[in-house]
């Protein structure tokens, strides 16, 4: 992989609403990069520009703009618990500014998502379904404003030790420090919808009806053993969630 290929478009955006996304490793391939892009262009309204911080840029629109992922300087050997996205907080991230919607590669939008861009906060997260009583959200979907957290990365480095064995995953750490500066809040709850939790039949009407579409969803979030493709084609969960194909996630997924 060539510097010049993860600089093609190093040219600092104009614009206020930034989408990111990020892709590492070979787990997602460009196309979720892609088909993501075309879901925010196709559900919403307001200017926008997709920027993907990634180690490789092979396949990638070239609407999307491409930086390297920003290095976290952790100890050889570190547990990978997603801590690459916190990387987004850098202080000053290519020099991009305004808002950052970060969106997770496998989502699926399903609605119209202005009101993301806009809804009040300083950093809003999704309310954890499974434990809503705990601080800790999902980062499937999050916003802030760039360069607004400069000192979440610093600690984080400096208190790596103290973090990997208190937080199990970057969305804790990221929830905890973020209610520390009394700056955290969530999603309106009918916005974000788990595939596993909200959209799945239990068996055994699993075997006979189709996965639903929750009422008033905009952001489908896929987590766990079930994944997009899984969901367009059926199977891949485990036998107490029977996964038929779904007709509205394959038209929503391109």
């Amino acid at each position: 992989m060539s510097n010049e290929s993860l600089q093609q478009n190093k040219a600092v955006t104009s614009h206020q609403n930034i989408v990111l996304c990020m892709k590492w490793g070979t787990k997602y391939g460009a196309e979720y990069v892609n088909r993501l892009y075309n879901m925010v262009k196709r559900h919403s309204t307001v200017d926008f520009q997709m920027v993907c911080l990634t180690d490789r840029t092979e396949g990638i629109d070239s609407a999307v703009q491409c930086f390297p992922i920003p290095p976290l300087a952790l100890p050889e050997g570190s547990p990978e618990r997603g801590w690459n996205k916190l990387s987004t907080f850098e202080p000053n991230l290519y020099g991009l500014e305004g808002n950052a919607l970060f969106l997770d590669l496998d989502v699926v939008i399903v609605d119209n998502i202005d009101d993301f861009f806009t809804h009040p906060g300083d950093f809003l997260i999704i309310h954890d379904w499974k434990r809503p009583w705990r601080v800790t959200g999902n980062s499937s979907v999050y916003r802030f404003t760039l360069g607004s957290l400069p000192k979440i990365l610093s600690y984080f480095r400096e208190n790596f030790a103290e973090i990997q064995h208190k937080f199990r995953n970057e969305q804790e750490y990221l929830s905890w420090y973020v209610d520390q500066q009394k700056k955290l809040s969530y999603w309106p709850k009918e916005w974000c919808k788990s595939y596993k939790y909200h959209c799945l039949q239990n068996v055994p009407l699993a075997y006979f009806k189709p996965p639903v579409k929750p009422q008033n969803a905009k952001i489908i979030i896929f987590h766990g053993e079930i994944n997009p493709p899984d969901a367009v084609n059926g199977g891949g969960g485990k036998w107490y969630r029977y996964v038929l194909p779904s007709q509205w996630i394959k038209d929503a997924w391109q």
